[in-house]
């Protein structure tokens, strides 16, 4: 619950939405209230029998009687008392103190009758017919303005709630980009995804749930139980004996209700994660024929929310009916208790006062009215709770995000790289993914400014994972990382990468145009620029004569309208324009074609020249671009040199050109 109101706070900063909502909720409920008291006149202006003006003033009165009748009472009981002995004191001393109570009440429905007798001699006519039509008429026109305040109140309550998932949302994306990447490769993500769609919309309608019906429900219950205690207040205590029973399974059934949808949540979001991954690899569940077995685990996965639903669909109609047994409940006793002391103008119940002065029908109609007016909320929220419920599971699953800090940050105290020609170098550097793996042992190397270097070595011998920690997707578990003698830790995340251009296998285009995509790292550049760099990355050619839009073409998801090597060349052009000191290619030229390659191959002979590069390949024309080739074999340094020397002294390097560097030469 602490997580959710947390998202109740971010609406608070706009005061006047808020006054507004809180002042139209209020209005609403006066509104339902005062409609429902009008049965009381409406009532006895059809069964009293007499014209308006005559019957008010009758009733006037009658009061008036019963008020000269008690002060005889009074009177009588005082001279009584007076001359009495002590023994038949204490009985004429209780009556005439109950006679004083009666007396009071008679005296406050006189100055009530009094005022309502000039209301309607004053503004209504001495007609039934049209005493009714006006009354009716101001029921009508309540009802159309409270609709107004209702229509007004339904939209600042939905602004306020849109403009908090705003808010949250952008929080939840600020934080997650801040994340490092270990963090975020622990999350699938379609967890993720589920918690910015699905999470955030069951937020939303609690948010709006709680902003809108639960302030609003329980204001119009409050308004009638307010109308109800000025009628009778014991009565109305008398009907709510029940109540807290029905509470206190209500309360049971939404503990219940809250186990339940947080379960439902996480089965959702595995539900997104089957659906992404079946969708991200359809081409191999075609290939392979595995549409049923895709099928059956979606079928799997989905009935477990189904019956995860049904449950929730449970407990939400068991509160449901729980709420309108007690409003059935409240109206049967207050309609046993009110008939019994009205049919017998009674104003006690099995000996207990309930009232000072006898009821009136109409009164007592108006009471059972304000009582029905109760139910209905009660009713409404009721089902609202499980969408608070819903809301507050999934703030607890949103926060838990939120709440995450980053390990990689800023140093409270950045330093600057100040030399133009910085030296890079890893002293003594240790890293493991999982608490006891090294994947990275004791490395230590140093590269000039200006050097290309080639990491090879088998599949997981921590090639990648080394050049992953120089622009800080993950920080060594021991030793450090120096640029120009500055640890890398010391540097600003955003100095420290803007310093790097990288070009991966993976390198991911946007679903955006070829110049977006380009200009992807160096927004303010201009179209000049961007072209420029496309033609040093010889993407010009291609961009013009094969792409039907030119620059701006739209190159579809993960650049899939493109080939392998039309997108590495754009990722290439990528990194040109941002004109790195330090330039990381990982496996840069692995899954092109051969035509391709040497086109990159041109400009990386070009390009790397005047910066440092650190490139991760198996092609050996790429390694002919190294000053020195660094082997790697378990995450040690096994040898470095150049290609001949390799050769020459270090076995692993020639197996593996033998078996792996001649296939792709």
């Amino acid at each position: 619950m602490r997580n959710f109101f947390r998202v109740v706070a971010l609406t608070l900063p706009q005061r006047l939405t808020f006054v507004a909502m809180m002042l139209t909720a209020v209005a609403v409920a006066c509104f339902w209230g005062g409609n429902l008291a009008l049965v009381q006149p409406i009532t006895e202006i059809i069964f009293s029998g007499k014209p308006p003006h005559t019957a008010v003033s009758h009733r006037v009165a009658k009061i008036e009687a019963n008020v000269n009748q008690g002060w005889r009472e009074i009177a009588g009981l005082e001279f009584r008392l007076a001359t009495a002995s002590t023994e038949a004191a204490r009985p004429l001393k209780f009556q005439l103190q109950t006679a004083r109570f009666r007396l009071e009440a008679e005296r406050q429905a006189l100055k009530w009758s009094r005022w309502y007798r000039d209301l309607v001699i004053g503004w209504v006519p001495n007609n039934s017919f049209w005493a009714l039509a006006i009354v009716v008429g101001v029921l009508l026109a309540g009802t159309l303005l409270k609709d107004v305040l209702l229509v007004s109140n339904m939209i600042l309550v939905e602004k306020l709630s849109q403009t908090a998932m705003y808010k949250l949302r952008t929080q939840l994306f600020r934080r997650t980009l801040k994340l490092e990447l270990s963090t975020l490769s622990d999350d699938r993500s379609s967890n993720m995804l589920a918690r910015f769609t699905h999470d955030m919309n069951q937020i939303h309608s609690g948010l709006n749930m709680l902003l809108g019906r639960v302030l609003l429900e329980p204001l119009k219950a409050l308004a009638c139980l307010v109308g109800a205690a000025f009628i009778c207040w014991r009565l109305l205590l008398v009907s709510l004996l029940i109540a807290p029973i029905v509470v206190l399974i209500i309360g049971r059934l939404m503990q219940s209700l809250k186990r339940a949808n947080r379960r439902a949540m996480e089965e959702m979001s595995q539900l997104y994660h089957l659906i992404s991954e079946v969708f991200a690899g359809i081409q191999a569940v075609k290939a392979f024929g595995m549409e049923r077995h895709a099928r059956k685990k979606l079928h799997q996965t989905g009935k477990q929310y189904f019956f995860r639903a049904l449950k929730i669909a449970l407990y939400n109609a068991l509160a449901r009916c729980s709420a309108e047994a007690l409003g059935m409940s409240i109206i049967s006793l207050a309609l046993i208790a009110g008939a019994y002391l009205v049919l017998n103008q009674q104003t006690d119940l099995l000996g207990i006062k309930i009232m000072d002065r006898p009821l009136s029908v109409p009164s007592l109609m108006a009471f059972y009215f304000l009582l029905a007016g109760v139910s209905d909320p009660a009713r409404k929220l009721s089902e609202i709770l499980n969408y608070l419920q819903r809301g507050m599971v999934a703030a607890d699953r949103v926060y838990e995000m939120l709440d995450r800090k980053p390990k990689i940050v800023d140093p409270p105290q950045p330093k600057f790289v100040k030399s133009p020609t910085p030296e890079l170098k890893f002293d003594n550097v240790s890293f493991a993914y999982n608490a006891g793996q090294l994947v990275l042992r004791d490395v230590q190397l140093t590269i000039p400014f200006g050097e290309t270097v080639a990491f090879v070595g088998p599949n997981g011998c921590g090639k990648t994972t080394l050049i992953n920690l120089l622009p800080r997707f993950y920080d060594p578990g021991e030793g450090v990382i120096r640029i120009d003698g500055l640890d890398i830790r010391d540097l600003r995340l955003r100095d420290l990468r803007q310093m790097q251009g990288m070009v991966s296998q993976q390198g991911l285009l946007f679903d955006d145009t070829v110049l977006a995509n380009i200009r992807y790292g160096s927004p303010h550049t201009t179209d000049a620029e961007v072209i420029e760099a496309a033609k040093k990355a010889y993407a010009h050619k291609f961009i013009t004569e094969k792409l039907e839009k030119g620059y701006h073409t739209n190159v579809g998801e993960r650049g899939g309208r493109l080939s392998g090597g039309q997108r590495q060349r754009v990722l290439l052009a990528r990194a040109i324009l941002r004109d790195p000191k330090i330039l990381i290619l990982d496996e840069a030229t692995s899954q092109i074609d051969l035509e391709s390659e040497q086109l990159i191959h041109k400009v990386l002979e070009q390009f790397t020249r005047d910066r440092t590069t650190l490139m991760v390949t198996h092609r050996v024309s790429s390694l002919g671009l190294a000053h020195r080739i660094v082997v790697m074999d378990g995450g040690l340094i096994v040898d470095v040199g150049s290609h001949d020397d390799l050769l020459r002294r270090c076995d692993l390097y020639r197996r593996l050109y033998q078996i792996g560097f001649r296939q792709s030469a």
